[in-house]
């Protein structure tokens, strides 16, 4: 068994799953989550490959078979209702894996499960997950200082905010990992919601985080573009214009705001291409990203 299909056939996170696909899966917490609560009863997997009703959260490593130092974390989109397993996060360990990145693929905790904390643990385990990259670096084969983000609709909320405010402590400190630094070294974003304001607010991830009726300053403080600062890692962003889910001003909004700050970005915009195209829809324009990412980390020295 092996692949997306092993995987989820198994269950995100199951131990059997990992002996039988050659991932290593690492639980973010070995005690329980902070502070509690959450779901009862099996991990869903929807018929398309989406992971629901999460009560343990972890880190699955797919390891490249010619590692060359470099780590990426990736976080599935679904408004923070589902993680696209299947479709996004999968398929993009696996294309990491073919240029020699070290790829950890994140399962984290969704805000509308029960959660004790609530909007915040999705970025608690973010956090951890950045801190456990990074605290085990030595382990893994990959260097502390070529960590990187990538993430797809909410999964790129999730990336986006984390990059962009790595002084915030989401979660008491459980052991001596939560003293290492978790910031992104680079940023990858797909599709990303970035604002939470209108006239932008219509996203399953708005209404996950803050509700229906936020007031300005709850939308401001969820929209990624309100914390950008200049010591922010260099973002690669790519869109489709016809984006029907997510309004491509949203990749507008934080290349602005970057460029403002001095950050590095550069953004790629697809005539065509919706929502949730992954890898790439076979036969369109959309297929070109991962290239263009690689063409983009090997400027950077992050591809051998």
């Amino acid at each position: 068994m092996s692949g997306a299909a092993g995987l989820l056939a198994c269950g995100v996170g199951s131990r059997a799953c990992a002996q039988d696909s050659g991932v290593e899966v690492i639980p973010l917490w070995e005690n329980g989550p902070p502070d509690g609560g959450g779901p009862q009863g099996p991990l869903n997997v929807s018929h398309y490959g989406a992971i629901s009703n999460i009560a343990v959260p972890v880190l699955q490593v797919f390891r490249p078979s010619r590692p060359g130092g470099t780590a990426v974390l990736v976080a599935g989109g679904g408004g923070y209702r589902r993680i696209g397993m299947r479709r996004e996060s999968v398929p993009a360990a696996m294309w990491l894996n073919r240029i020699g990145i070290t790829a950890f693929v994140l399962t984290y905790r969704l805000p509308c499960e029960g959660w004790t904390d609530g909007r915040e643990v999705p970025f608690q385990d973010a956090q951890r997950a950045v801190r456990i990259i990074r605290g085990r670096a030595s382990s893994f084969g990959i260097r502390s200082d070529r960590i990187g983000a990538l993430g797809f609709s909410a999964g790129g909320h999730l990336m986006g905010m984390r990059s962009v405010r790595p002084d915030w402590n989401s979660y008491r400190p459980v052991d001596k990992l939560d003293s290492v630094s978790d910031d992104f070294n680079f940023s990858m974003l797909l599709y990303p919601v970035i604002t939470l304001e209108p006239p932008y607010q219509n996203t399953l991830t708005r209404r996950c985080l803050v509700g229906n009726m936020p007031s300005a300053e709850e939308s401001r403080a969820w929209s990624v573009q309100s914390w950008v600062r200049r010591d922010a890692p260099p973002f690669f962003l790519a869109q489709a214009a016809d984006d029907p889910i997510v309004n491509a001003e949203n990749t507008e909004i934080f290349e602005k705001a970057c460029r403002n700050a001095g950050v590095p970005v550069v953004r790629h915009l697809f005539a065509r291409g919706g929502h949730g195209f992954g890898m790439g829809l076979p036969g369109g324009e959309t297929v070109s990203w991962p290239g263009m990412a690689e063409a983009w980390m090997r400027e950077r020295q992050l591809i051998a």
